[in-house]
């Protein structure tokens, strides 16, 4: 893997100016493997005057002074990528499959959030987020193939993420509820089939309605809304980080209910069902009714925890934008066990496996493939990004992690995946490739990687660093004739939260 070296001098200085705040006040441990996305505190009714913490972390609503119904917050984040050997393939039916982008590509990633949460009563709410994500480094070069791979899971420059009203109904049974209208972000449950995105350089939202209430152990969301489209779509605008704002329309629906509810101890459960229709749309044209559960236990000390979760996926869509309209029929299962011990480093190990279906027979009119939806996948499948070579799409995968924390703010985790496909006929996805033969095998590869976190200074400045190397197996190296190679991956990111 080539060195790691930023490429843009703007995050040069970010990185620098980052790494000089100082510690300050002590924070929670390191994050776990499955963080939620934060959800803001109802702002208090009051007209009081917010004021600087004496010894916590920097805050911009209390450097500005704003009131308690008031409060402002954001947070700065500056990564870069190395990946070397490339394996997407954009025209992988081709003979010999054409590769089409660089071999090797650097990138530095900026992401800046800033959000306002107003609540001047009890009754009624507002939130604001913006967005600006761009890209430096990747690069178009016409008349050759050494064009870098870009969409819009790295690039919404100056957009709108969130915008929505909250009114909070009060009492209902043994618990309160609220209604939101507007645009927001949604992170539910295990996130494999909808999330707010917390390593993608962009972020998933939905514009609709959305209604919430919150027991003293369940909790019930329902939703309906319209997925909000990042725009531009343009390889070239993208590289040149155009402004586009973002938009929905009604040709493409989600809507879904969820329930979750502790089951014993510190075990919890939940069930839900998502409906997805987008048949208004020359794309995938998905007709989709998505519905599951999952039973789970989270980390700690001296004790095993668990998660089983299992989908079922039934309705009509397209292998790709080209394809006919085929009966859809596809699940997914994940399992995962583990246990951490109570001693020096906190040391925890997982074992896991993950199952989603891959399409049979390319020549019928069914599709099994499982689509994920809005999901989420770095938490479990390593780094996206430039990366991203692991999907949930035809995908038989077992995986064995080794956690550990040797200090209060300090955590590693060093991981092994075989990655296979389910099916051997279908693609891999993440790439493309496929072989309708299925005479080169299922064995993508095995993935190795090690991350560490770091919390520099606890609850606003932290550090993550990661490698990834996918050792290429049978399927990568047949399927590409000869074109396949070992994977490496690399990233260094800092974030300030203020």
């Amino acid at each position: 893997m080539r060195s790691l070296r930023p490429s843009h001098p703007l995050s040069l200085a970010l990185l620098a100016g980052s790494a000089a705040l100082p510690a300050q006040a002590p924070g929670a441990g390191a994050p776990a493997a499955n963080p939620p996305a934060a959800q803001p505190a109802a702002p208090a009714p009051t007209a009081a005057r917010q004021q600087p913490p004496a010894d916590g972390p920097w805050r911009l609503n209390a450097a500005l002074g704003t009131p308690d119904w008031l409060k402002v917050s954001g947070e700065h984040r500056a990564r870069y990528e190395s990946l070397d050997n490339q394996f997407r393939f954009p025209s992988p039916n081709a003979n010999p499959p054409v590769r089409g982008y660089a071999e090797n590509d650097d990138a530095v990633m900026l992401q800046t959030l800033l959000r306002v949460d107003a609540g001047g009563g009890e009754t009624l709410g507002a939130t604001f987020e913006g967005i600006d994500a761009r890209q430096y480094g990747l690069h178009d070069e016409p008349g050759t193939a050494n064009d870098s791979n870009v969409d819009a899971t790295m690039v919404d420059t100056l957009d709108v993420l969130q915008a929505y009203g909250t009114w909070r109904l009060g009492a209902l049974g043994n618990g309160t509820h609220e209604l939101r209208v507007g645009r927001e972000t949604i992170d539910l449950g295990g996130r494999r089939l909808v999330a707010r995105n917390l390593f993608r350089n962009t972020i998933n939202a939905f514009t609709g309605a959305s209604w919430l209430w919150q027991g003293e152990a369940s909790m019930v969301r329902a939703f309906w809304t319209l997925p909000v489209d990042r725009r531009p779509g343009d390889a070239d605008d993208l590289l040149d980080n155009r402004q586009e704002w973002d938009d929905q329309d009604l040709d493409v629906q989600f809507g879904g209910l969820f329930f979750d509810s502790r089951l014993a101890g510190r075990a919890r459960y939940e069930v839900y069902a998502f409906g997805l229709d987008e048949r208004g749309r020359f794309t995938r044209q998905r007709e989709l009714l998505t519905f599951g559960g999952r039973i789970h236990q989270p980390r700690k000390a001296g004790d095993w925890f668990y998660a089983v979760e299992l989908i079922g996926q039934t309705g009509e869509s397209k292998t790709t934008k080209d394809a006919i309209v085929s009966d859809h029929r596809a699940g997914l299962a994940h399992a995962e066990l583990g246990y951490q011990w109570e001693a020096r480093w906190n040391p925890a190990i997982q074992v896991a496996y993950d199952y989603a279906t891959g399409d049979k027979d390319p020549n019928d009119r069914d599709n099994e493939r499982f689509d994920t939806l809005f999901g989420a996948r770095r938490w479990e499948f390593g780094p996206t990004g430039l990366y991203g070579a692991v999907a949930r799409a035809n995908l038989n995968s077992p995986e064995v992690r080794l956690l550990l924390q040797p200090r209060k703010h300090l955590q590693f985790t060093v991981g092994w995946r075989m990655v296979m496909l389910a099916e051997d006929r279908d693609a891999w996805t993440a790439s493309g490739l496929r072989d309708r033969t299925g005479s080169s095998g299922n064995h993508v590869g095995d993935q190795y990687e090690l991350r560490m976190v770091w919390e520099v200074a606890p609850q606003s400045v932290d550090f993550d660093f990661g490698i990834c190397y996918l050792a290429e197996g049978s399927f990568q190296d047949r399927a590409s004739q000869g074109q396949g190679d070992d994977v490496t991956f690399g990233y260094a990111q800092l974030r300030w939260r203020f």
